[in-house]
């Protein structure tokens, strides 16, 4: 599913991201220096910049600039020294200059329609929601394409590229305190790539995380993570009155129609990298400063499961179970979509934040069920002359009663279906998705999803030997 690796050589900064990196860090930042001076380094007593913030109002290129990109001279001397700042917070240096500039939302919006998705296609985003409607996270022929476009174009507050290498923060108002918060966030990932090179040493690029979204998942989760807690210490070492003052003032009157409008699902997987990723690498943080997080970068996380539980990081690897040949069972005409693996998260989602409020059970329930996550693997197939879809997906649990508990969710789950049909360790109901059935076999269980019963029966042999 593209949502699931969306933007992976882009790092972005969203503004929703930016009110709970507020509420789970910035808040606790007294906790995090306090560590910090007994475990890394002594730590910066707050300091105010020495120059004086210069408002770009009405003037998205003033005239007092210099070569740095058309930068004013000011703001590109603040950028240094918001860059010097964040290097000594996180402790990684740079070794060459960062190509930087300052973007309108006119010049984001640009970006995000003809650059950042310009290989997604209409059919990639047909693809994507048969896939998502399948599993009841969204409607049949949702507008995928045009939701993302408004979205990213709404919330992006700053990116840096890590395939062209360049750093850019969205005006709005003017370069103020919310931008400079953003240019700590965006530099830290301009370090990391420095020292640990995202693309290829981290392989957050295309391929890679369209083989194992999983992986890349927790990788981001880690990224973003790192340069979330960066953002919240340079907010408490360095933000001015000033700074702050502005970044109440900002999301006093912040509103975000698109986001809030947006599926439920999509609202809480935009947010992971930044929510559960920065509490992830705030556990690293307090176990041993920075250094646990720097380890990190070299025993990567391999799966959502680690992020949500960092106790079982780095040990607790998943397993990709193997699918039976179900090409080979539904024989010409069929085109697999897609074969990958959801995870704990994606798996969560789908059994508390489905479109229809009806299906969705309780958030606390599903998060306890799907703890025992050990791995799972789906595949989807279509037949575009039928308009034919099939979803199989195998997940397997840690312990049996893991598994009890999981089946447990997915009975309440599948009992907001019409007609549902619940057997011993089976279920089957009809909606507009075809026939789906669920099977549970000792620690393994099934959801298979057809056009009709006749090819889910013949599937299912595969499955139910």
């Amino acid at each position: 599913m593209e949502n699931k690796r969306l933007l992976t050589t882009i790092l972005v900064i969203i503004l929703v991201g930016c009110l709970v990196i507020s509420a789970v860090l910035i808040v606790g930042a007294t906790l995090f220096i306090t560590r910090r001076s007994t475990t890394a380094t002594e730590v910066v007593e707050p300091v105010s910049p020495t120059v004086t913030p210069t408002s770009l109002e009405g003037s998205p290129t003033p005239q007092n600039s210099t070569p740095d990109n058309g930068l004013p001279a000011d703001v590109s001397l603040e950028m240094d020294e918001i860059q010097q700042q964040v290097i000594d917070l996180r402790g990684l240096e740079p070794t060459e200059d960062v190509n930087r500039a300052l973007m309108t939302e006119a010049e984001l919006r640009d970006r995000v329609e003809n650059d950042f998705f310009k290989d997604y296609t209409e059919q990639d985003a047909s693809d994507d929601v048969r896939i998502l409607s399948a599993l009841g996270l969204l409607p049949p022929d949702y507008d995928i394409y045009k939701l993302y476009i408004d979205l990213y174009s709404e919330q992006i507050a700053g990116f840096y590229d890590n395939e062209t290498k360049e750093m850019y923060v969205t005006l709005g108002e003017g370069w103020k305190g919310t931008e400079r918060m953003t240019y700590a966030h965006e530099y830290t990932h301009f370090l990391q790539d420095q020292v640990y090179d995202l693309r290829n040493g981290l392989g957050m690029n295309d391929d890679a995380c369209e083989i194992d979204t999983e992986r890349c998942a927790g990788i981001q989760a880690l990224v973003e993570g790192d340069a979330s807690l960066s953002e919240a210490l340079w907010y408490q070492t360095y933000a001015t009155e000033q700074d702050k003052q502005e970044i109440n003032d900002f999301y006093a009157t912040y509103t975000s129609p698109v986001y809030d409008s947006a599926p439920y699902y999509l609202q809480q997987d935009f947010l992971f990298p930044y929510d559960q990723g920065a509490q992830f690498v705030q556990t690293l943080f307090m176990s041993n400063g920075w250094d646990a997080v720097d380890a990190a970068y070299r025993d990567l996380p391999t799966s959502t499961e680690q992020i949500l539980h960092p106790e079982r990081y780095p040990n607790d690897k998943p397993i990709n179970p193997v699918l039976p040949d179900i090409a080979a069972a539904l024989g010409e005409g069929w085109e697999e979509l897609e074969q990958n693996n959801m995870g704990e998260w994606y798996t969560y989602l789908i059994l508390s934040a489905g479109y229809d409020s009806t299906s969705r059970i309780d958030e606390d329930t599903a998060a306890d069920a799907v703890e025992g996550w050990l791995g799972d693997t789906y595949v989807a197939y279509i037949n575009r002359s039928t308009k034919g879809f099939v979803l199989a997906w195998q997940q397997d649990w840690e312990t049996t009663a893991d598994a009890d508990e999981y089946w447990d969710a997915l009975t309440q789950f599948a009992r907001s279906f019409d007609d549902v049909d619940i057997a011993n360790r089976q279920m089957t109901w009809t909606d507009y998705r075809g026939t789906s059935r669920l099977l549970r076999i000792g620690n393994t269980t099934y959801w298979l999803i057809t056009p009709d019963q006749a090819t889910n029966d013949q599937l299912w042999l595969l499955f139910n030997q």
